[in-house]
């Protein structure tokens, strides 16, 4: 690595830490002073308000990383190519004999990896944190009865319904679900005081173990129930891990995708999702295919929107600094304009979700080999 390599890669990262930690800070100073009275309830209960914030936050950051990477790095690559035009040192190189092409290479480069360390981080560091990302700054300690919008799960067509849902103890209060034909045989109702989202294990399949039953009466007498080869409804009489007034509703459904929709959804990783698609218990529609094709697709954004920010600066006379914000902003917004109305019409299935997500790069790939291909030569 030569001299002007290291140089460039120093301004680059500088640009970058910086935009990133105001942002960040702007983002955190914002939703702290918005939450403030709930973070100081939870503070009382579980300590230190600064260490809470100081936890909420880190975690929020890795999320707040993912979501900006991509525009930090045109920024950071267009203020560093800016910074060493205004200084003259692009054209002291030039007149050296080294090509455009090769003083910014290590920009283009440095942009890249972020955009590989963002995949990264959003395949395998955020869906390991997708419980602490999932807190609301209203319910910190998951304590608190949240409303419970009843759902279907579409592989047995139970109906989820309760009265609220305390996200710490995976309890729904008041539950009542209703069951379809087939599953009727006691009843089309069954509700209890409580049930409780309990994962597979050796005894039993993923499910919801209900407490107190109150309708059907006489539970413990009744016999489970099935809906075709699958157990669906588990009852005390076949099953002995059960006592008097529990029985057991069988769901590939859990908890989180019961209650949190589509925030459970982006702290997923792509394989998460796909093997969301194929759980006949969820309704993952258009929107869900098109993320997962918006997944692959990104870092080829990503690099996309370097290779058409780039040119613009490099090829222009005019060095001012703030020329180049503007037109870093003009870039970025028809180019999220144009993204977020593909990935729309896939979303309400005007177009497939393949297309939604790829459509951006026919539209702007030949814009961006026609206008790099002086620079990258």
């Amino acid at each position: 690595m030569r001299i002007i390599d290291r140089y460039l890669l120093r301004q680059f990262v500088q640009v970058f830490i910086i935009c990133f930690t105001s942002l960040t800070g702007l983002y955190i100073v914002f939703d702290a002073f918005s939450n403030l009275d709930e973070f100081a309830k939870a503070a009382e209960k579980e300590g230190n308000l600064l260490s809470l914030l100081g936890t909420f936050y880190a975690y929020r950051s890795v999320f707040f990383f993912d979501r900006t990477c991509g525009i930090l790095a045109l920024i950071s690559a267009m203020f560093t190519v800016t910074w060493i035009q205004r200084n003259n040192e692009l054209t002291a190189l030039s007149a050296a004999g080294i090509a455009t092409s090769r003083v910014i290479r290590p920009v283009i480069v440095a942009a890249l990896a972020i955009s590989v360390v963002a995949a990264i981080s959003r395949e395998v560091v955020i869906p390991q944190l997708s419980t602490q990302l999932s807190r609301d700054p209203k319910n910190l300690s998951g304590d608190k009865a949240t409303e419970l919008q009843p759902r279907y799960d579409l592989e047995t067509d139970v109906l989820f319904r309760g009265q609220e849902t305390v996200f710490k103890d995976r309890k729904i209060i008041q539950p009542s679900f209703l069951l379809p034909a087939g599953l009727d045989t006691y009843g089309k109702q069954l509700s209890a005081k409580d049930a409780y989202y309990q994962p597979a294990n050796q005894e039993h399949p993923g499910g919801y173990l209900l407490k107190g039953v109150e309708q059907p009466s006489h539970i413990g007498e009744l016999d489970s129930l099935k809906r075709g080869s699958r157990l669906v409804l588990i009852t005390p009489k076949d099953a002995r891990w059960l006592e008097v007034g529990e029985c057991f509703v069988v769901s590939n459904m859990d908890f989180r995708q019961l209650t949190s929709g589509q925030k459970s959804r982006q702290f997923a990783s792509t394989w998460q999702l796909i093997r969301g698609l194929r759980n006949p218990s969820l309704d993952y529609g258009a929107d869900v295919r098109v993320a997962i094709h918006a997944r692959l697709v990104q870092p080829f954004l990503d690099a996309t929107l370097l290779l058409l920010g780039l040119p613009l600066i490099v090829g222009r006379e005019n060095r001012n600094i703030f020329v180049a914000i503007g037109l870093c902003i003009a870039i970025v917004t028809v180019f999220m304009l144009i993204v977020l109305a593909c990935q729309y019409l896939g979303a309400i299935y005007f177009i497939s979700p393949a297309l939604a997500a790829w459509a951006p790069l026919v539209i702007f790939v030949p814009w961006a080999a026609v206008t790099a291909d002086p620079l990258l030569r």
